[in-house]
């Protein structure tokens, strides 16, 4: 099946940091907004962690053969498309872009089910309006003791709001009592959003 118009640029064309998923997100929103096509509040920022912050992902471009990527957390970009599919948009993901939610899920996701329970994922889904106007980041989780980059920030200014420099970790954070959107198991979201059944129930251990 084919995708719709892409809502962003071609990937090499998008703003992209290695390793500030939050803030290639954030812009991709940033962007989706100035276009006002397709409408912003189709999107939702995706937050990928649990409460140990070891979550595994497949087909990273960061990976090495099958074997998954752990990340302390995710950020990737969900369009709920009033088409006959979702899409995912990731722009560490060597999967198309945007990639099908069902084939990320089936191939980036994979299941729970094979994993131990540290290793479970969680989501954060923040409306991509809300995530605009509320994330703030001063980029410090990624100094290191001696202050100096772990990787290159963006050359761009931080993010901030008027209220806030810094609250990555509320987006982070799985408790849902913290910070912005709601929270899921990964086969709930799975579930919620896959458009076919085969591939919701497969992921789900069904």
């Amino acid at each position: 099946m084919a995708a719709p118009p892409a809502a962003v640029p071609p990937r090499p064309a998008c703003a992209y940091s290695s390793c500030y998923c939050e803030e290639n997100v954030w812009k991709l929103c940033d962007y989706i907004r100035s276009q006002g096509q397709p409408p912003l509040e189709e999107f939702y920022a995706v937050f990928v962690s649990n409460e140990r912050r070891m979550v595994p992902l497949w087909k990273q471009k960061s990976g090495h053969g099958d074997q998954p990527v752990v990340w302390d957390y995710h950020v990737i970009l969900l369009h709920v498309s009033s088409g006959e599919q979702n899409f995912i948009y990731d722009l560490d993901t060597v999967l198309p872009f945007p990639c099908p939610f069902e084939v990320y899920s089936v191939e980036a996701f994979r299941s729970d089910d094979s994993l131990p329970p540290e290793f479970h994922r969680k989501i954060r889904m923040i409306r991509a309006d809300l995530y605009l106007k509320t994330f703030a980041s001063d980029r410090s989780h990624m100094k290191d003791a001696n202050g100096k980059w772990q990787k290159p920030p963006p050359s761009y200014p931080c993010i901030e709001t008027a209220e806030s420099k810094m609250n990555l970790d509320d987006f982070i954070s799985m408790n849902p009592k913290v910070g912005w959107g709601s929270v899921f198991s990964l086969p709930d979201f799975v579930h919620r959003f896959s458009r076919q059944t085969d591939y919701s129930y497969s992921l789900e251990g069904q």
